[in-house]
């Protein structure tokens, strides 16, 4: 697969999921909303690890400022 994300898109992903991880340890978010949040970060952190997002795939986006 061919990568989908530039750099500044995955500081960014890396970064929300990092907050939103920080405000479930300081128990800031709770309940049903913090495991949705919780399952978010955990994809953001992934695609950011691996440089493809699904979704850009579908609507045709594409960050990346690597030439194929």
């Amino acid at each position: 697969m061919k990568k989908n994300m530039g750099g500044v898109d995955r500081i960014i992903r890396f970064v929300i999921a990092l907050s939103i991880i920080t405000l479930y340890y300081f128990q800031v978010i709770e309940g049903t909303l913090a495991y949705a949040l919780l399952a978010l970060s955990g994809i953001f952190i992934l695609t950011s690890f691996i440089s493809i997002c699904p979704l850009y795939r579908i609507f045709g986006l594409n960050t990346c400022k690597v030439k194929n």
